[in-house]
């Protein structure tokens, strides 16, 4: 009776496919920091499965992408700010950059819900394989096709959820696949009893309405069945120790000046922007053994700062065995490149160069064509050099540390690399840009991930906030205000091990993907009738 109730009150609410597909992508964004309602995303899975269960593929493309613009226009609406506020853009061309970003990347969920029911006619065989499986591999694709922009890809939002225990072993799509999947189970489980009276029941089964309701009964109870065993499964992985400790913990200091960006690249601020750092470093960080400054916290090239500013604090560090890691841009001997580097001061050849760049924003794509927009955009720092280093480890003391800087963060698989012989991670980072927004929370919640994947503690180190100190399994167990200056001190335990996720990559997550396309392909192909109960 529930399912038949819920059934026809979501009918009414499909009456209106793309309205409700564009509310659902938006309420989605709640279950994502700093909200946290993870449940939300599995019900906005649930509802746009139902709108794309009996669509044409053409009807689900426009729905799905209604969601995708729902979801992108809610959670990163925050771009206008440094589009406007630091790329010197007036309001309305700031909107409609915005605004068009968030269609391009809408196209993606449209996508998914066309190659869903285009490959698979029967709405079951949707539910259970092609639907999870399209969704995705299209957060798959949109995590690294041109460059990639993996934000809000749904396995963020689970990881503080039983589905989180997953993501040692699949990592963050593999999570959202999971997610997915428990989505079509629920939405079949509750469908069943609304089909059981109808289509091609009789003729799989029997004319005998108490035996197709108990038939529809049997297959909606196995369907929830098996969702819960999904979110069983994952409570149970929850916490499961895929990496052990490695010495003893030691004593860090994550250094968070809040220097406005407004403020940040001005050369008058370079000597009173210093002399901060180094004030912090020497009260508040006066007795750790790593000091880690946040990325480009030096506002000039390395080597006009070196000798006058950074050696002489460095060397106050080393006389008590403490190193410091600092972020700064620096140039290359010819004068022809420059990068976005992390460097360990006063050792040479601990030195890391960003690789994967923020398009527009340190680099410019197709730059024979596109020259003349960072100039209208007035980025400061907008022609980094990418680097090339096989894989990005530092050596600090006697660890070798995993190194990201700022977006390098949100891709698992370039994190992956520093494993196993990284016994924790860093990221640097500066979210000034995004100003009072949900991007840092966001972008926090990303990094909490990379260590939950890879079981390492992830020391994140910010120019305005949030720096935190995470633990192997993803927990934050210390945080900083935004928009405070303040100088973070907690211990942090190496960790050693190989988790699944570590060892296969995203290769594991995308096999069971693609297998569920082909699975859903084949049954629709098959000569048997496979009807919503008898799938």
């Amino acid at each position: 009776m529930a399912a038949g109730v819920w059934g026809t009150r979501f009918r009414a609410l499909s009456a209106y496919p793309g309205l409700l597909a564009f509310i659902a992508g938006a309420c989605s964004v709640l279950g994502f920091a700093p909200f946290g309602l993870y449940p939300l995303p599995l019900l906005a899975l649930m509802s746009l499965f139902w709108l794309w269960r009996d669509a044409t593929p053409a009807a689900a493309w426009r729905s799905g992408w209604l969601f995708g613009a729902g979801l992108m226009g809610c959670g990163v609406f925050w771009l206008r700010i440094s589009i406007h506020q630091f790329g010197g853009v007036d309001t309305s061309l700031t909107v409609i950059i915005t605004l068009g970003f968030v269609a391009l990347m809408a196209l993606y969920f449209g996508l998914a819900g066309w190659i869903g029911c285009r490959l698979t006619p029967n709405p079951t065989a949707r539910l259970l394989l092609t639907f999870p499986a399209a969704w995705g591999l299209m957060e798959w694709l949109r995590g690294w096709v041109l460059s990639g922009f993996p934000w809000l890809a749904f396995g963020y939002s689970q990881v503080d959820s039983p589905l989180g225990g997953y993501a040692p072993l699949l990592g963050v799509y593999g999570v959202s696949w999971v997610l997915a999947l428990s989505a079509g189970l629920l939405l079949a489980s509750v469908s069943v009893g609304a089909a059981s009276s109808r289509d091609h029941v009789g003729a799989a089964f029997s004319r005998d309405p108490a035996q197709i309701a108990a038939k529809g009964r049997s297959h909606a109870l196995a369907q929830a069945a098996l969702a819960a065993l999904l979110w069983g499964g994952g409570a149970m992985l929850t916490g499961h120790p895929w990496s052990l400790p490695l010495g003893v913990p030691f004593e860090v200091s994550l250094v968070q000046p809040s220097i406005p960006q407004t403020l940040k690249w001005d050369p008058a601020r370079r000597g009173p922007t210093l002399e901060i750092y180094r004030r912090l470093t020497r009260t508040q960080a006066a007795h750790s053994a790593l000091v880690i400054w946040p990325e480009t916290a030096v506002p000039d090239f390395l080597h006009r700062v070196e000798d006058s500013w950074l050696q002489p604090l460095a060397q106050e560090l080393a006389e008590r065995g403490a190193h410091l890691l600092i972020g700064v841009p620096i140039l290359d001997p010819a004068g022809e490149q420059y990068y976005n580097g992390a460097v360990v001061v006063g050792s040479p050849d601990a030195v890391y160069y960003k690789r994967h760049l923020v398009p527009f924003g340190e680099f410019l794509p197709l730059e024979r064509w596109l020259g003349p927009l960072l100039d209208f955009l007035q980025i400061p720092m907008s022609h980094f050099s990418a680097g090339q280093a096989a894989r990005p480890t530092l050596r600090i003391g006697k660890q070798t540390v995993g190194v990201s800087i700022c977006y390098e963060d949100a891709f698992g698989e370039e994190v992956r690399e520093a494993l196993p012989e990284a016994s924790y991670l860093v990221n640097l980072s500066n979210d000034a840009w995004f100003g009072d927004s949900l991007a840092p929370h966001q972008h926090l919640e990303m990094a909490r991930m990379r260590a939950l994947e890879t079981g390492r503690p992830l020391l994140r180190a910010t120019n305005s906030g949030i720096s935190a100190l995470i633990g192997p399994h993803g927990e934050v167990q210390a945080a900083t205000r935004a928009f405070t200056e303040t100088v973070l001190t907690g211990p942090v335990q190496p960790m050693t091990g190989v988790t699944p996720f570590v060892r296969w990559g995203n290769g594991a997550a995308v096999t069971l993907m693609l297998l569920g396309l082909a699975g859903g392909t084949l049954k629709s192909r098959s000569k048997i009738h496979f009807d919503s109960i008898s799938y």
